[in-house]
């Protein structure tokens, strides 16, 4: 078990996730290179980079879903995967994880029912209270009697985002969140996110290959073929690249490399 002070910033507040070399491979291809890096709490931290980089794999082991994952890597204090973390982070794949069979408040009562156990009325009126919240939170409200299988691509992962927000997870791990969604949406999801940083102190780490997105970050990692670029904030990239946006800051990395 990993030792419960790695990853100290100095301070004496360790960061949210801890990596020392996080390798994986599959077959004979390593998929991750030996990534060393943090994820400081109560900041949106961004995964970027191209598709077929590494993100989702990545995120996959963060959760503890990912075989075959040597390294050191601990979250909340405690080794990927550990049974403790499964009330603590909420997880958003790139595929919906809901039941299609069901309506959107049918879905967050199920799930709001695994993740707030308890008996007695007083916690069934909380449960409801919290499928109510997220539901709002996500702006899906007058769609909650639709079943998730006649909802597009956009609201399934809103769905899917409410599932995560259940019971105020100290982590939230997107995995691209924000793909199909047209560009209201995504302005509105992104205030979401920085909202709960600023409201519930909560650890947002959000993969995904549109550079713009970086800008709206704390802190990035960047990554390319499996490996990390770059682990600073956006501000730090540019004036070390003498560049004007992230995008640029990240050629120039990707030229260098």
């Amino acid at each position: 078990m990993p030792d419960a002070t790695a990853g100290d910033t100095g301070t004496g507040v360790r960061p949210a996730v801890h990596a020392t070399g996080l390798t994986v491979v599959r077959g004979t291809r390593p998929v991750l290179r030996d990534l060393t890096f943090t994820v400081p709490r109560g900041r949106i931290t961004g995964l970027l980079g191209p598709s077929g980089c590494g993100k989702s794999t990545l995120l996959r082991a963060l959760v503890g879903t990912q075989a075959k994952v040597t390294g050191t890597l601990t979250v909340l204090g405690h080794p990927a995967g550990h049974p403790s973390l499964r009330s603590r982070v909420g997880y958003v794949t790139q595929a919906p994880s809901v039941y299609l069979d069901l309506t959107v408040a049918q879905n967050l009562d199920y799930f709001a029912a695994v993740l707030l156990p308890g008996a007695g009325r007083a916690a069934a009126a909380r449960r409801r209270a919290e499928a109510d919240r997220v539901l709002a939170a996500v702006d899906l409200t007058t769609h909650a009697h639709a079943l998730a299988g006649t909802l597009s691509g956009g609201q399934l992962s809103r769905v899917s985002l409410a599932v995560a927000l259940i019971g105020t997870p100290d982590l939230l791990v997107l995995d691209e969140p924000t793909v199909g969604l047209d560009p209201v949406l995504r302005r509105d999801l992104w205030r979401l996110f920085h909202d709960l940083t600023r409201t519930h102190g909560t650890t947002l780490l959000v993969s995904s290959h549109v550079m713009d997105e970086a800008e709206r970050c704390h802190r990035l990692l960047l990554m390319r073929d499996g490996a990390l670029l770059a682990d600073d904030t956006p501000e730090a990239l540019r004036a070390a690249t003498g560049t004007d946006t992230v995008e640029q800051a990240f050629l120039n990395l990707v030229d260098a490399a």
